[in-house]
Order: structure tokens, then sequence, then C-alpha cells
């Protein structure tokens, strides 16, 4: 009996003993405390890469297991499969901003067209961007001033700056003069902006019916060896300025306008340029010059022509993109000739000609003076789209007035989509 007790008493202890260390070992695998879990991370965060994805930052020599922190306590969480481990989202470091980026060049009295034209491109588009305004020295501060008084909800959509007017190469008075006051400083912004990869260059005179980010987005449509990207100068050869009265060469059959022109900038700089002086190809900063020797007494329209020129001798350097990206006088004044207007509406509209400032084609100043005037926190729909609905009545007995629906569909269509992106998807509730 007294081995039978001592049997029964080891049994026993040896059974209390499973118990324990089987609960034991149950209790080391349980979850981390919800208190715990909340300030577990990862060693190695992710960072943003250079494309479009993001790739988590592998560390040197494989991949280590998270370490663990509470609140300046240490936890040993090696025996711990990893997979049972919760941890906190990790939050992704946040990709440099991107901004677009457009240059215009200004002298003279062109203060408050240029402001107009950079208001327009701020009131559309979705995207930020990035003003690079060449000016003369008495402009300069202007810009600053009064771009400077905008509301803080707009100055948060972009940055400036300003740049006085230089030209690399050959003489300074001979540029500025060659057509309007210094528009000749559009053909050194690939010299100058060394930093800058792609470029939207605007007259003073154009306005945004459309976000820039439509126009921008062109730039993935070039192919391996366009660089750069204008409106023909006309749509119909028989009434073209090209066609008709050219005394230089020009690009295909009526030669295109320079008032809006799109430049992968990057791809400019490393482009040797075929032409009709030397055998071998010139870099841009080396054809400019003798070019505007060889054709200054045959040249009209200043840089626009030795554009034409340098495209004449390299076509497949240029992406041709349709007129309602450059709308102008000439495309309603001699009849509607801009089919791509009639059936999208005008995108950007170019008032060439200074018809923002006289009554010969007043359709084009109801737009403009509509722009200039509205204050920036007012309601679009309201304070800028019905006001030039209305005044366009006044336009219908007009050349271009006529047609008002070619000016009205693509800003009612851009307005909407502004509203959509900027108000609607703020206020939509979280599912």
């Amino acid at each position: 009996m007294r081995i039978h007790g001592k049997v029964a008493v080891i049994a026993v202890c040896f059974g209390v003993f499973l118990l324990l260390y089987f609960w034991g070992g149950n209790a080391a695998d349980d979850p981390l405390p919800r208190e715990l879990r909340r300030d577990v991370a990862p060693k190695f965060a992710p960072r943003a890469s250079t494309g479009v994805g993001v790739r988590p930052e592998q560390p040197p020599g494989g991949r280590k297991r998270p370490r663990a922190i509470n609140r300046g306590a240490s936890v040993n969480v090696k025996s711990k499969p990893q997979s049972r481990i919760a941890v906190r989202p990790v939050m992704r470091r946040a990709r440099a901003e991107e901004f677009m980026h457009l240059a215009v060049v200004a002298c003279g009295n062109r203060l408050d067209e240029t402001l107009a034209m950079v208001k327009s491109a701020l009131l559309f588009s979705l995207k930020k961007i990035k003003f690079h305004i060449f000016a003369e020295d008495p402009l300069a501060p202007q810009f600053e001033e009064r771009l400077n008084q905008w509301p803080r909800s707009v100055s948060a959509m972009f940055r400036y700056a300003v740049y006085p007017i230089t030209f690399s190469v050959g003489n300074a008075d001979e540029w500025k003069k060659l057509f309007k006051p210094c528009a000749a400083q559009r053909l050194f912004l690939p010299v100058i902006l060394k930093d800058v990869d792609s470029l939207l260059y605007v007259d003073t005179d154009v306005l945004f019916l459309r976000p820039m980010d439509d126009i921008w987005g062109l730039l993935k449509s070039f192919n391996g060896t366009q660089l750069a990207a204008m409106a023909p100068e006309h749509e119909v050869p028989k009434i073209g300025w090209y066609s008709r009265f050219a005394r230089h060469p020009f690009y295909g059959v009526t030669g295109v306008n320079s008032g809006v022109m799109l430049m992968n900038l990057t791809r400019i700089r490393s482009t040797l340029f075929k032409n009709s002086m030397i055998p071998s190809g010139l870099s841009w900063e080396d054809l400019l010059h003798p070019l505007y020797q060889k054709y200054k007494n045959h040249i009209t329209w200043g840089d626009q022509d030795l554009l034409n020129i340098i495209f004449h001798y390299n076509p497949e350097c240029l992406y041709i993109f349709p007129c309602q990206w450059n709308y102008r006088p000439d495309h309603c004044m001699y009849g509607s000739n801009c089919k791509g207007a009639e059936e999208e509406g005008v995108s950007i509209l170019h008032g060439n000609r200074g018809v923002y400032h006289d009554d010969k084609q007043p359709a084009f100043k109801v737009v403009y003076d509509a722009i200039r005037d509205f204050p920036f926190e007012d309601n679009m729909f309201q304070s800028l789209f019905y006001p030039i609905q209305t005044k366009f009545l006044d336009t219908v007995n007009t050349l271009c007035g006529r047609i008002p629906q070619v000016f009205l569909k693509q800003i009612e269509k851009t307005m909407k989509k502004v509203f959509e992106e900027r108000v609607i998807q703020h206020v939509r509730p979280h599912k």
C-alpha cells in the first residue's frame, strides 16, 4: 500500500507539472497586448523610389526581424514567430512634390496681361505649377508685389522665379528688337534653365480654359525623336501666312505658331540639329546666332520664323498638337476653320493682334476681362462662367462671337472637373 501511495503521489505531481508546462507554452504564443501592438514598428521603413511605385529599402545582409519598443521598456520577441507579431502600418515617405513648369517672357506694358495668364493657369489646373517669369528690370519687383498679394489658398498652388532678360550669344540689343520686345528670349530657355527637364512656354496674351495638366500630358505622346510641340500657324494653306508670303524655309505646309510651345529641354540640349550652313549638326545654342545672321533680312515674325526654319530641317523633332491648344483670331475671323475647337471647345485662347485690348474681336476680350477681374475666392460658376455667358450675347453678331459654344464649352467642362477634384472629393465621407 505504501508503494502504491508513493506511485500515486508521483503520478499526480507529474500530471501537475505537464499541465503547467503546456499552459505556459500556450501563453507564450498569445498575441501581444493591444497597448504593445500599437508601438511595434519594423526597423527598416519603405522609401519612395524614383519610379511610379514604392519599394521597401532592404537592409544590408538580409532582412532583420522587427524590434519591439514599449515606452522605454525592452521586450524580447526573439522566440516568437515573426508572422504572429502584429505591427502597425508604416507611413511611407512622401515623394518629392511634382511641379509642371511654365515659362513666359514679359517686357513693356505686359504686366497685367501676364498676370491674367498666370491666374487662368491656376484657376483651372490640378497639379502645382512652377512659373519661370523672364522680365525687364522695372517689371520684376511689380511681379513679386502682385503675386505675393494673392490669397494663401492660391499661393499654395504655385511657386515662381523672376529672371532678367539675357542672351548667351550674339548682340543683346539685336535679339531684343528681333520682333516684339524680348520675345526672342524664348529661344534661350534650354540654355538658361539647365536644371529643368520639360517646360511649357506661352506668350503673355494666352489664357488657359482647360487644365494645364492636359497639355503637359502630351509630353508622354512624344516619340523617340520628338523634343518640342506646337500647333500649325493655319489650317487652310490658301489663307495661311507662311504658305503665301514666307521668304525662308518653314515647317510643313502652313508653318507653326510658337505662342504655345511644349519643350523637352533635356532632349533639346542633347540634340545636334541639321541645318543649311554646315554638313554636320549644331547644338541648339551654337545654332541660334548663325541662323539669325543668315536669315535676318528675310524673317518677319522674328523668333517664330527661326523656329520654323529649325524644324523645316528637323521635322522628325516636332510634335504637332491640334489648333484648339492655340486658338487665335485667325481661326474665326475668316470663318471657323478649327474643327477641334468646334468639337471640344477652345483649350488655350491666344489673343494675338491685341484683341484683348480693343473692340475688333469682342469675344476674346469678354473672356480676358472676366478672368482678369475674377476674385479668386468667389464661386467660379457665378462670378466667371455666367458673366462670360451673358456678355457673349453682345458678341453674336461679330465674326468670332457667332460661335459662342467654341469659347464656352471647355470652360464649363473644366469648371465642373475642377469642382469635382477640389471640392467634392474633399468633402465626400470616407467609407
